[in-house]
């Protein structure tokens, strides 16, 4: 696959050859010229009668004879200097060329880099708006590179790398445009080209990827995230941007997968800071503590008594970002995760101090965190005892916010964690095969039903399954089932159903700024909600779920 030039910009040593040419021409042209009026000088003197003068006569033809052989020999001793810069100049043009095109390959798979990337881009967008076309955008970043890295060295990863570059030109157009733009992560510009185009290409080199059939000899897999422009990327900032919010979807909830952009499900990705910017915006948070506790009650579904409260946090009303997803999600990308988490405990275990009664109180941890070199559980228990919290007061939640890397790292951390007084928490499970693959990975004290999950069991046979089967699952863990995301009471009802005791959710508690709640009569709100959809049956109205 060819790599177009994505430039306009001047070549100097064009310009300089162009300059060497014109010189010689001129110099050339100035010569001619002064032959020309010296010899009209002999004609004019020849013609005005002297001509009796034998010598001048003589003089004159010496003149006209000479003058040119002088005229040249001085041109070819000005102009031989000029000549050999001109050949120095096309040297140099050729040079220049090709050190730019060295600069703009990626020189372990042969496609683009991230600078040619960038360029491409900014070229077809500009294309595309003239010629009202679309363009789209496929990001893909390799699951595995670093164990293969581990476990058959650079030389093993070099070649995944390859094999993925060959399968991405392999499915593509002769139009499409490669690119290696990151350490695991490649780029696929489809001019002409709408994101269900898109998909459809990355798909099939997904399967590939996954057969033996592939230059590495191995199956391999990875994720990717479409988006397009005009729509619903409306430039080509968003469209990057858009595109790389679904590949982290997809990373964050199972990995293997294609996801096209959709902003209700993969957010909207309107932050156009380059990532020192992000990460200069995350320090400032970290230094300033510009971060505001909330705690959200956990509630026993048999007798409505709140048993625990999750610590959250939200950036302060002076922050850069919008909400907590936007911060998280930067400092995921401005590797900063570990210093916010660390923060966000802090600051909620300053705002618990005595208040949590009886109860639990749980906080989130990344994986991020704790395969960390500089994580410390001794440093978590330090900052937790100094507002007088206790470890065995504490559940740790392990986020699904980013992919984990490093199994082994992970559960050595959570097992020390846990011989400290910690209990441990799988957050999110449902959302993805990761959370899942997780129950069979690590041993759980507690298991969070993912809120999309408990929506759609609702309505969805499918995810009344799941749920029941998770149940199953933690039972014969001995571990606790709790339902995030209850916003109605038709899905309490489902919860209670499959023998989950344990929810949270606006319909329960609102997040509060304090770890407080009152106990809820379940069994009184499920009754009123019952007599309601009779009432409604009764006069001929339709039931409508709350």
């Amino acid at each position: 696959m060819a790599l177009a030039s994505g430039s306009d910009r001047p070549d100097p040593a064009k310009s300089q050859s162009a300059a060497l040419a014109e010189l010689r021409a001129s110099m050339l042209w100035g010569m001619g010229l002064f032959f020309a009026l010296v010899m009209a000088v002999v004609a004019i003197s020849l013609t005005v009668g002297r001509m009796n003068d034998g010598s001048l006569l003589l003089r004159l033809a010496l003149v006209a004879l000479t003058l040119p052989l002088a005229m040249a020999a001085l041109v070819r001793r000005i102009l031989g200097p000029a000549a050999d810069l001109q050949r120095m100049s096309e040297q140099l043009r050729t040079l220049y060329s090709q050190a730019r095109l060295d600069a703009l390959l990626d020189p372990i798979t042969g496609l683009g880099n991230h600078r040619a990337f960038q360029e491409e881009l900014h070229r077809q967008i500009e294309d595309a708006g003239r010629h009202d076309h679309h363009v789209a955008l496929a990001i893909v970043d390799l699951d595995d590179l670093k164990r293969v890295n581990d476990e058959h060295g650079h030389a093993g990863g070099d070649q995944l790398l390859a094999s993925m570059g060959q399968l991405l030109v392999g499915a593509s157009r002769v139009a499409d445009r490669a690119f290696r733009i990151g350490g695991d992560e490649f780029a696929l510009i489809l001019p002409h080209a709408q994101a269900a185009d898109a998909h459809a290409v990355i798909r099939r080199v997904l399967c590939s990827a996954l057969s033996a059939e592939t230059a590495f000899g191995r199956p391999y897999s990875f994720s990717a995230g479409v988006s397009a422009y005009p729509l619903p990327s409306l430039d080509g900032g968003r469209l990057l941007r858009n595109a790389d919010a679904a590949l982290y979807w997809a990373k964050r909830h199972g990995r293997t997968d294609v996801q096209v952009y959709d902003p209700e499900r993969h957010g909207v990705s309107d932050d156009t800071r380059s990532t020192p910017e992000l990460a200069q915006a995350i320090d400032q948070i970290t230094g300033q503590r510009a971060i505001i506790p909330v705690f959200q009650a956990i509630f026993d579904l048999d007798t409505g008594r709140p048993v625990g409260f999750e610590g959250l946090v939200r950036p302060d009303e002076g922050a850069a970002f919008r909400d907590a997803t936007a911060l998280f999600s930067a400092a995921e990308v401005a590797d900063r995760i570990v210093e916010l988490d660390l923060l966000a405990i802090d600051v909620i275990a300053a705002a618990v101090g005595a208040g949590l009664g009886e109860a639990y109180l749980s906080v989130n941890l990344s994986p991020r965190t704790l395969e960390a070199d500089q994580f410390r559980v001794s440093d978590l228990v330090s900052i937790l005892r100094n507002h007088g919290v206790e470890p065995d007061r504490v559940v740790l939640e392990l986020t699904e916010r980013e992919a984990i890397e490093d199994m082994e790292r992970l559960r050595k951390n959570l097992d020390a964690c846990r011989v400290a007084g910690f209990r441990i928490a799988a957050d999110d499970v449902g959302a993805g095969n990761a959370g899942l693959q997780l129950l069979s990975e690590i041993n759980f004290d507690i298991v969070k039903v993912d809120l999309s999950l408990v929506r759609g069991g609702v309505m969805r046979d499918s995810a009344l399954a799941v749920l029941s089967g998770i149940q199953d699952i933690a039972a014969r863990a001995d571990a606790t089932v709790i339902a995030e995301g209850i916003e109605t009471v038709d899905q309490l009802d489902v919860i209670r159903e499959v023998g989950i005791s344990r929810g949270q959710g606006f319909l329960l508690a609102n997040p509060a700024t304090e770890p407080q709640a009152d106990t809820i009569d379940i069994a009184r709100l499920l009754d009123s909600h019952r007599a309601r959809r009779r009432a409604l049956l009764g006069t001929g109205g339709t039931a409508v779920k709350s």
